[in-house]
């Protein structure tokens, strides 16, 4: 299949192999694919048992054994054709099989070869399993999150999959293929969770030292310890969000609700804060999640309705710029970021006979 078949956008033109997997790489791969580029993935014979129609978008798919010799062969003359290669194995399962980096930059010194895992290809757990909630606990980051008393939880899995995981790994293939432009040779992308929600956690670490923030579940300003940075219920049983940390945002998030005088000013103390934080669910509590959105959202009081996944699609904003969309009974999520001229779309995968001259030069 063509760039031309497979539609535009900055990376058009492009050619990915991608080898199936679960979470970040398969993130990593529709992301490329959006922007443009020929994206084949080559199934394992079964499935990975995950299927997913929106972040399975936009490939070519082919099914290959690669322990057998023949789809080895299959796979090397895939390769060869390819600009980048995306796996997630655990380390040494490509080498093993002959498919490892060294092995496959032989044949193409060009090749931009993607890794992703939860450990790092090095370390002592390198060669152990775990999932992002145990990534994102051994980097500092899953200790800050949750209520002062009870135990820390775990943000969904997007903190380590995705926004260490398969946004990270996104960046290197894109920063190894520019420096190729200059170089003319490929490279390893080491692309490990843990080193990237590391450095997520770099706002933090950077203010640690100020002490003007405490990294203690439940203490930090920015996990919902402050009674202006939280969620609240409403009569409706439904939430809403407030983020009104600088006080010319808390002053119209007071002005806006009708708050009483105990609300005027930020209280600067723990115990003042428990107190407002009380008046604050006291008086949210007293309109519907839509009333308090007519008072409140499009105003400065940084204000949201905390919508469901299938209410999100339907918020005027986000409707207003298709940030979802519903193709098949899947919702998508439109490509992200959006290009001026190079535009990305959101297109189908399609399955093919791995015996077929899939890329033609």
């Amino acid at each position: 299949m063509t760039a031309t078949e497979m539609g535009a956008g900055p990376l058009a033109g492009l050619r990915v192999v991608e080898f199936a997997g679960i979470g970040p790489g398969p993130h990593c791969a529709m992301q490329l694919a959006d922007m443009g580029a020929e994206v084949l993935r080559i199934e394992r014979p079964g499935g990975n048992g995950w299927p997913n129609p929106v972040v399975d978008r936009g490939r070519t798919c082919i099914t290959l054994d690669i322990r057998t010799e023949v789809g080895r062969r299959r796979c090397l003359e895939l390769v060869q054709r390819a600009d980048v290669l995306i796996e997630g194995f655990r380390p040494g399962v490509m080498e093993r099989l002959g498919l490892g980096p060294d092995d496959l930059q032989k044949l193409n010194p060009r090749l931009v070869y993607g890794r992703m895992t939860g450990w790092g290809q090095t370390g002592p757990l390198a060669q152990t399993a775990g999932h992002d909630i145990n990534y994102i606990a051994l980097t500092g980051a899953l200790a800050a999150i949750g209520p002062q008393q009870g135990e820390a939880v775990p943000p969904l899995n997007l903190v380590g999959d995705f926004g260490g995981g398969s946004m990270f790994l996104t960046v290197g293939i894109l920063a190894a293929l520019l420096e190729r432009e200059r170089s003319g040779k490929g490279q390893v992308v080491d692309a490990a969770i843990v080193d990237g929600t590391a450095s997520l956690m770099s706002f933090f670490s950077g203010l640690l030292p100020t002490g003007r923030i405490d990294m203690r579940q439940g203490h930090n300003l920015l996990g919902g310890a402050t009674p202006w940075y939280r969620c609240y219920r409403c009569a409706d049983g439904r939430q809403i969000a407030v983020g009104a940390l600088e006080p010319a945002f808390y002053h119209e998030l007071v002005q806006r609700s009708g708050a009483g005088e105990a609300l005027q000013e930020q209280a600067m103390s723990s115990e003042g804060q428990a107190v407002q934080a009380k008046h604050w669910a006291q008086l949210f509590a007293q309109r519907s999640r839509d009333e308090w959105c007519e008072l409140l959202e499009g105003s400065d009081a940084c204000f949201a309705p905390v919508l469901e996944l299938e209410e999100a699609q339907q918020h005027p904003h986000m409707a207003a710029r298709q940030v979802y969309q519903e193709i098949d009974g899947a919702l998508h999520s439109a490509p992200a970021p959006r290009f001026s001229r190079s535009v990305s779309q959101i297109r189908p995968s399609v399955v093919v006979d791995a015996a077929l001259d899939i890329w033609k030069d």
